[in-house]
């Protein structure tokens, strides 16, 4: 697949349900105000984290399907994302940094363009639950943000 080539994510997620017989199609969350901020001091000054879906290890997700923290300067060398809807044909997984970028991050930090790294890095399993999402999933992220005095969380999604 050349750079330029796209993928029709939402299309091909549509195109999944239907496949699969739901007569509605997927609905995609939707919000009319998004709850942001603008920061309140200079990056350079910012704690940050790290949200990513893919998750330490098949069990986080096949049982219990829980939220995990990680030590960003300690991350494993692989995650598990087996059971991520990814396009396996136009990307891979093998490279831990390009969805827990704490090398890039301490770059950043030493360059002086970022205050620091928050003490745990967070997976949140995927789910097409709304309700799980911002019943359950989200406060508990947002919750360690505050417990950790994070200012910017980089959410990076497979």
């Amino acid at each position: 697949m050349s750079a330029s080539t796209t993928v029709g994510y939402m299309e091909r997620t549509r195109e999944y349900y239907a496949a699969y017989g739901y007569e509605v199609p997927y609905k995609w969350a939707h919000f009319d105000s998004v709850p942001f901020s603008p920061l309140k001091k200079p990056l350079s000054e910012c704690r940050v984290t790290v949200v990513t879906t893919a998750m330490p290890d098949p069990s986080y997700t096949k049982k219990s399907r829980r939220l995990a923290n990680l030590d960003p300067l300690a991350l494993p060398t692989s995650l598990y994302t087996d059971e991520l809807s990814w396009d396996h044909e136009a990307t891979h997984t093998d490279d831990v940094q390009s969805f827990l970028p704490s090398e890039q991050l301490e770059r950043r930090i030493e360059q002086g363009q970022l205050g620091s790294l928050s003490r745990q890095f967070h997976c949140i399993p995927t789910t097409y639950s709304h309700r799980q999402t911002i019943e359950r999933d989200a406060p508990a992220i947002v919750a360690a943000c505050i417990e950790d005095a994070v200012d910017v969380a980089l959410l990076i999604p497979l």
